[in-house]
């Protein structure tokens, strides 16, 4: 899509959706994942990460860990113990960049190895889904507009608004995940970064950013700065998302 619309909510989340199946993103509506819905993959609504394909990446991705030691990764990754969302969301971060120590038996001794939650070295190795209106019951009922999920793990939370309602925009999202923060925090302590727009402007920044620090993304190959004609939501999705 390479020209401007009056994007409703509806069909900017669609073209959002549209743009990352384009780039071999697997694609789910979010009531099909949970318990009651055709392909569950959630036990309850609590549930921030998809279970089952967190555990198929972690054995795909550490064949050479025997099963107890692959269980305790996992045990690792859903285990928070601060109060503090950013403190957890700080300690997952770690996880995910440095790897999981686990010590298991082997011939005998102790034997201790670091265990990848994601691959960055062979991105295809990975599991890449885009899950639209996925309901999380926590503090309140919240559904976010579109999250991206790496290996089950919730790592991207896009919030959208309307370009035909003058009214809102990117204040409005941004305050929309403040709330969300508030009301769903278990889904931040995996977040990675937000990604906000409205059609015309799109927006990234973490859970730490204020509304000043979230900035623009200028470029889809991370060389050249793209195109005018080309939707900023476009840009920042080709070129962060890859």
């Amino acid at each position: 899509m390479t020209h401007f619309e009056n994007f409703t909510e509806d069909s900017l989340e669609k073209a959002v959706i549209e743009t990352l199946q384009e780039m071999d993103y697997e694609y789910a509506f979010g009531p099909d994942l949970s318990v009651d819905g055709s392909r569950p993959e959630r036990k309850d609504y609590r549930e921030v990460i998809l279970e089952g394909r967190l555990r198929d990446t972690l054995y795909k991705l550490n064949r050479d860990l025997p099963p107890d030691a692959i269980e305790d990764v996992y045990r690792r990754v859903i285990t928070f113990n601060s109060p503090s969302l950013i403190e957890n969301n700080r300690h997952f971060h770690k996880l995910l960049t440095e790897g999981v120590d686990v010590s298991f038996h082997k011939n005998g001794g102790i034997k201790t190895e670091k265990a990848i939650i994601i691959d960055f070295e062979h991105p295809e190795r990975n599991d890449f889904l885009v899950v639209n209106q996925f309901t999380i019951i926590e503090n309140e009922n919240r559904r976010p507009d579109v999250l991206i999920f790496v290996n089950g793990l919730p790592l991207v939370v896009i919030e959208l608004k309307s370009t035909t309602d003058e009214n809102v925009g990117i204040e409005q999202a941004y305050n929309q995940i403040q709330t969300y923060k508030q009301d769903i925090p278990s889904l931040f302590y995996y977040n990675a970064f937000c990604i906000l727009s409205d059609g015309i402007n799109a927006k990234t920044g973490t859970i730490t950013s204020n509304e000043e620090r979230f900035m623009n993304w200028r470029s889809v190959d991370g060389v050249n700065v793209a195109s005018l004609d080309v939707p900023q939501y476009e840009v920042m999705i080709r070129g962060m998302l890859e």
